[in-house]
This record gives structure tokens, sequence and C-alpha cells, in this order.
């Protein structure tokens, strides 16, 4: 089965699929830019929640391509910060430059000592069915990875907010963890396979 990445983000692109690339077996994982309809305007993320944002994007890809789809959504949540930017914080400067993203975090939380953080994910399964008869389906799972804020940005790796991300239990940011290393703990790999771990035996048996 082709199973449609709804993400036109290249560095989520890159890191889910080496998360789920060894658990896919026979199905394929293409992007939105790979098949037909994929190269539309992205969904408006108007909901209220990591699920409902992903579960809107996995619904708008699986309708515009007519292929089974998975998406996150995901963020930071600061608990200084009673929980921002949370589910805004791709657009948390306004921008959606992750620089600026991350120095308006710093400079919110300049002199604060309680710096906890907690990285969130939801990983969403949409699948319409084949229109035969075929049962449309809908999965979500959440993934989550606690951690410390740091005061400065360290690290070339990753994206998004791990330069400013200290996992628990580690020395270095999230951007200084190697792509393996990250992929094994992080909450997008724990969110999405916990997700494969629900819909994978399923699509197995329907190939």
């Amino acid at each position: 089965m082709r199973i449609v990445l709804a993400t036109h983000n290249a560095h989520k692109v890159t890191e889910l699929r080496a998360i789920l690339g060894p658990l896919l077996g026979e199905h394929e994982l293409v992007s939105l830019g790979d098949v037909p309809g994929g190269d539309g305007p992205e969904p408006v993320e108007d909901g209220l929640s990591y699920a409902e944002n992903a579960l809107i994007k996995a619904r708008a890809a699986a309708a515009t391509t007519g292929l089974a789809a998975i998406a996150d959504d995901s963020g930071i949540e600061v608990e200084h910060l009673d929980g921002a930017p949370g589910i805004h914080s791709a657009r948390y400067a306004g921008t959606r430059d992750d620089a600026d993203n991350r120095d308006l975090l710093l400079a919110r939380m300049t002199g604060v000592a309680e710096r906890r953080a907690t990285f969130q994910c939801a990983a969403a399964f949409a699948n319409p069915g084949d229109g035969r008869g075929g049962r449309a389906r809908e999965v979500v799972q959440l993934g989550s990875w606690g951690g410390t804020l740091l005061e400065r940005a360290t690290g070339e790796g990753g994206f998004g907010y791990d330069p400013v991300f200290r996992p628990e239990g580690e020395t270095r940011s999230a951007a200084e963890l190697s792509p393996a290393e990250k992929n094994a703990v992080s909450h997008r790999a724990r969110a999405f396979t916990a997700l494969w771990t629900r819909i994978g035996p399923e699509l197995d048996a329907s190939a």
C-alpha cells in the first residue's frame, strides 16, 4: 500500500522516513510532492489540540490524493509559560521561521530559573477507504519527550526547537544528538511507533 506523508516540511519528511522505514515492510511511504493532488494549498490548522490538527492534515491529504495518509502536529510546552507555545509552536513568532520562534521563546524566558519543557506530538492516520466497501479508518496516537529549555541555542542538527531543548538524562541539546539517537527517543518517534503498532497489522492484512 502507498501511504502519503502529509507535510511539505523537508526536515520532517527525512525524519519520519527514518523513523518509519524499519516498520513499513512492503508498504511505500511517499511525500505529498510525489503524488497527484499533493501540491495543493495546506489545510487550515484550526484545531484546538495536536490531535485535531494532525487529523486535519491527514484527512486533507487523503481527500486530495485518494491514498491513506499520515500526519503529525507537534510543539513544545514550557511549564513556566503555562504550556506555551504549544500548538502555536510553528508560528510562535508570526514568521514560521525556526530561529525567530526560538529567539522569541528564549527572550520570554530571560532570567527564569524554572525551565522544564516537554515536546508533544500527535501522529494521525486517515484512510478514506477504497470506495468499494473498504473501511475508512482514522487513528491518533500521542508521544511526549521531557526535558529542559536551555538559555541559548546549541548544536547544528535537528530543526525547530531542537537547539534549545535538552532531553531528560542528557548533557546535550536535541540538536547535538545524532539523527539515530534522536529518532530512538523523540516525541515524534514515540507517537509514530505507537501509531504503526495499531495500524500496521491491519494494513498488512489488507495488502
